[in-house]
């Protein structure tokens, strides 16, 4: 019984001594490995200029600020091109007729209405057509 205890604890004692060198006196964890590694250099190095971080941040909300053209085929033959103003759209249709697409909400960047009632909406590499009085039309660039 007395070699079971002396067993035991000829294990516990030196996890702990292990595990309370770890831990400093002031409560703050120490560095894992504090020497610095010695390394020759191989060539001399070229000091570059520090740029700040970048900082990427996505709004889905906020209107689009880039501006291009796109040229849609739509499923009845014809073709429009799409002009992104960023927060409006202008569509020149197959005969030439130019119309002006708010974003409607203003705010967002996928769906656009026209003084006509005609609605845009563009979802990646497709844009739905939505004109009064006929059946919605699906174009692709």
């Amino acid at each position: 019984m007395m070699f079971d205890r002396t067993l035991r604890m000829s294990f516990a004692i030196p996890l702990l001594l292990a595990a309370g060198a770890c831990v400093p006196e002031d409560g703050a964890p120490k560095a894992a490995n504090t020497a610095t590694p010695v390394v020759a250099p191989a060539a001399p190095v070229q000091q570059q200029s520090a740029r700040p971080a970048t900082k990427i941040t996505t709004d889905l909300t906020a209107p689009r600020l880039t501006t291009g053209t796109a040229t849609y085929r739509c499923g009845n033959g014809g073709m429009i091109t799409i002009q992104n103003l960023g927060t409006s759209l202008r569509v020149v249709g197959q005969e030439g007729a130019t119309e002006e697409f708010a974003a409607s909400p203003a705010n967002q960047s996928s769906r656009y209405q026209g003084v006509t009632h005609d609605a845009i909406v563009i979802d990646g590499r497709e844009a739905l057509v939505m004109k009064k009085g006929s059946t919605p039309q699906t174009c692709t660039r």
